[in-house]
């Protein structure tokens, strides 16, 4: 199975521009970069160093989810005007994690404004080519508001919008500390996947039996945790990856795998954040390559 495998750009790294991340990206293997905006200098520095554009974020997502009808009514036209853009430099996956201005509100009502704003959004992404990712990253600790970050609102989602042009953007790390099956996940949903992520969990057992599930009350141990789990890269938590490239293949995904570096090991430094993503890409390229 070959695809391109990429990185979401971590802080250090991209301190540097994204000239010197793009060229830097290249002689370390990857051929794909998930980047924050994509402008004409993005565009160019990526082309040059014979990179593809994995995913762009988009901006304003929460407000997308506001209670004000009037603020998401201006979050609709901004990610409209968002998709135009990057469309007319060749960008096709919008990446976005549904986590609504008030952290406070319940997933309920946030499913319920969703699907009044989201129909012209997605509307949108069909006429300009753009196929909208969104990740399962919970959210913030105690109320975990995302949408999109669980079997159950994944169906009533598609069901809602059954366009491809809204879909997933899987990363198995999240479903791992939330206690889902991974690979059942790709079974049932697999053909709305627009979009990959690289990154591991690894179950921490002592400090599970310590706090169970619940985030650590004295705080977590390590960064990139709550307790009971930490985030790692690949290769060093609990997914089998040969078993996700199994999968995809099946599916026919040709997509990019885009590593997203948060382990505590390989953070704080250019050269720790280096080590992390030439270490997470050699272990993907035994599957995806």
């Amino acid at each position: 199975m070959s695809l391109r495998i990429g990185m979401r750009i971590p802080p250090r790294i991209g301190e540097e521009g994204i000239e010197a991340v793009a060229a830097w990206a290249a002689q370390a293997g990857l051929n794909a970069l998930d980047v924050p905006e994509l402008t004409t200098e993005v565009k160019a520095a990526c082309d040059k160093a014979g990179i593809a554009i994995g995913s762009v974020d988009a901006q304003g997502v929460s407000q997308l989810l506001s209670r004000d009808e009037a603020r998401r009514a201006d979050a609709v036209a901004s990610v409209k005007k968002q998709m135009d853009g990057m469309a007319a430099l060749g960008g096709k996956i919008m990446f976005m994690c549904l986590v609504p201005e008030d952290v406070t509100l319940p997933r309920a009502e946030g499913f319920a404004i969703w699907r009044e704003t989201f129909p012209e959004v997605v509307d949108h992404a069909e006429k300009t080519g753009v196929y909208i990712a969104i990740e399962g990253w919970p959210g913030p600790a105690p109320y975990y508001p995302t949408l999109g970050c669980t079997p159950e609102m994944w169906r009533a989602m598609f069901e809602a919008i059954p366009s491809k042009h809204f879909g997933l953007n899987y990363d198995p790390s999240h479903l791992v500390r939330l206690g889902i099956d991974y690979l059942r996940a790709l079974s049932e949903f697999g053909e709305r996947i627009n979009h990959c992520h690289g990154k591991d969990t690894e179950m921490l057992h002592d400090e599970l039996y310590e706090c169970g599930t619940l985030p650590a009350t004295f705080g977590a141990k390590y960064d990139f945790s709550e307790g009971a789990w930490r985030y790692t890269i690949p290769g060093h938590g609990e997914v089998d990856w040969g078993k996700v490239a199994v999968r995809l293949d099946r599916l026919g995904y040709e997509g990019a795998i885009c590593i997203e570096l948060e382990d505590h090991r390989y953070w704080g430094t250019v050269e720790a954040e280096r080590r992390g993503i030439e270490k997470a890409a050699a272990h993907l390229a035994q599957y995806f390559r």
